[in-house]
């Protein structure tokens, strides 16, 4: 019995350094997360258990009686249970069984109130109860992650019950026969015990029931009316049902749950935060290149009235009159004094020259390069004396009023431009076409169309 009894306490001592173990973890998955205030079905409620009693633990008292000295024995039970809150679930058990007790060995035999003999008893039973059970340490500030967890538990059911006793076979007295009987009562199973969270899905149990029955005959000797009450020790394993993602009432902090709220919702708003502060930053960046564009449309280092960047002269000095691209406008000329100009015979040679060796391209008003260096000397003729000139375009009959008239008036352009690229003043250049209008002599033959196709210079 001894040996018996120290294999027990070194079991427990094993466990309980085990349980130690578990209890150190301080990590978290996100299944033990649940929203607070979500209900009971955010969270796996049931489980189901399987037990076996200790042999040195199987301890009967049968009421009062003289069946002091136990012996051995096995037991098993089965559980479910479905958790209600953090702190209470209801939990259905059967249990099922031998207790066994005897005499000690200073007392030959215990007698029943009919003054029979017995020395040992053994009733087999069966037991079926519904128990509450309150849970304990639920809320940890210690760990994120419950590992240990104590209990108590109360309940009623009905027991089934088959003693045997065996009576004296001595000298001094009758010798009494060996009895058995059925019978069954009302039970109350009151107990506590530990659980040692081994993973998600399992837990290991130790726990002590005392069973209270409402009857005198459990160990099958009637010695006093009293009830009659005997004793489960017991090892087993719980297995938790439901979903994965789901944490297991039984064992969840509120503390977690409130705690990952909080954090969640204090990193959402840092993260608004830091949202608000890049666009801050982006809005205090596009007003700074705002206001740098408007520095640089805007800044005038000069002072004349341009900005810098629309400025094609910076720096132009005070006072400067400038255009609308900042360079100075240009200072009016004196006026020339009126020196009257008289056209010469040479002038007139000049000029005749320049018509006589004129020549275009067919149809066109392009000139041709042989006619170029005596209008090099009417450009030149024009820009010393300051002369004005009248350019007449005309033309023979042959082709259209239309096209004649537009001819005429592109070549009498086309010495113009000449002209003013050899540095003559436009001003004093007047170019116009009167077409077939104005013949001096018959477009019927050859020469006299010759001689209506002519630029006339008019030089005064």
């Amino acid at each position: 019995m001894k040996t018996n009894l120290k294999k027990a306490a070194l079991m427990m001592t094993g466990v309980l350094l085990g349980g130690g173990v578990f209890a150190q973890t301080t990590d978290v998955s996100n299944t033990e997360y649940v929203k607070p205030f979500s209900g009971a079905s955010a969270y796996n409620t049931w489980s189901i258990g399987i037990n076996g009693g200790l042999p040195s633990l199987m301890l009967a008292t049968g009421g009062h009686n003289g069946f002091d000295h136990w012996k051995p024995a096995a037991g098993y039970g089965l559980s479910i249970r479905d958790q209600l809150v953090h702190s209470f679930g209801l939990q259905l058990d059967y249990n099922g069984g031998t207790v066994k007790g005897g005499v000690p060995s200073n007392v030959p035999y215990i007698t029943n109130n009919a003054g029979e003999r017995y020395t040992d008893f053994s009733t087999k039973f069966n037991q079926v109860s519904l128990s509450g059970v309150f849970n304990f340490a639920t809320v940890d500030y210690l760990r994120r992650k419950n590992a240990v967890q104590f209990f108590l538990n109360a309940g009623l059911g009905v027991v089934y019950y088959t003693p045997t006793v065996t009576g004296y076979n001595g000298t001094d007295f009758p010798t009494t026969a060996t009895s058995s009987f059925k019978s069954s009562a009302l039970v109350m199973p009151i107990g506590g015990g530990v659980k040692f969270r081994v993973s998600d899905a399992v837990a290991i149990n130790l726990g002590y029931n005392e069973n209270f029955i409402d009857a005198n005959s459990f160990n099958g000797v009637n010695q006093y009316p009293k009830t009659s009450h005997y004793s489960y020790g017991y090892g087993g394993i719980e297995f938790f049902l439901g979903s994965k993602s789901k944490p297991h009432l039984q064992w969840a902090n509120p503390i977690t749950s409130i705690q990952h709220e909080y954090l969640t919702e204090e990193q959402r708003l840092q993260s608004q935060i830091d949202a608000q502060k890049a666009i801050n930053d982006q809005l205090r960046n596009d007003i700074n290149a705002t206001n740098a564009n408007l520095a640089k449309f805007t800044t005038d280092s000069d002072g004349d009235g341009v900005a810098d960047f629309y400025d094609k002269c910076p720096g132009t000095p005070s006072g400067v009159k400038v255009d609308g691209s900042g360079c100075p406008l240009p200072v009016a000329a004196a006026p020339r004094p009126d020196v009257k100009v008289y056209v010469t015979e040479e002038d007139r040679k000049i000029v005749k020259e320049a018509i006589r060796n004129l020549e275009f391209d067919f149809g066109k008003a392009t000139i041709r390069a042989h006619s170029y260096p005596s209008l090099d000397r009417v450009a030149q003729l024009l820009i010393d004396k300051n002369f004005s000139l009248k350019l007449a375009g005309h033309t023979d009959a042959v082709g259209s009023n239309e096209a004649n008239l537009r001819l005429s008036k592109d070549r009498a352009e086309s010495i113009k431009s000449y002209l003013v690229s050899k540095g003559a003043n436009p001003s004093r250049i007047e170019a116009t076409g009167y077409g077939e209008s104005q013949p001096i002599a018959t477009n019927k033959t050859a020469k006299g169309r010759q001689m209506n196709r002519r630029v006339e210079f008019t030089l005064f």
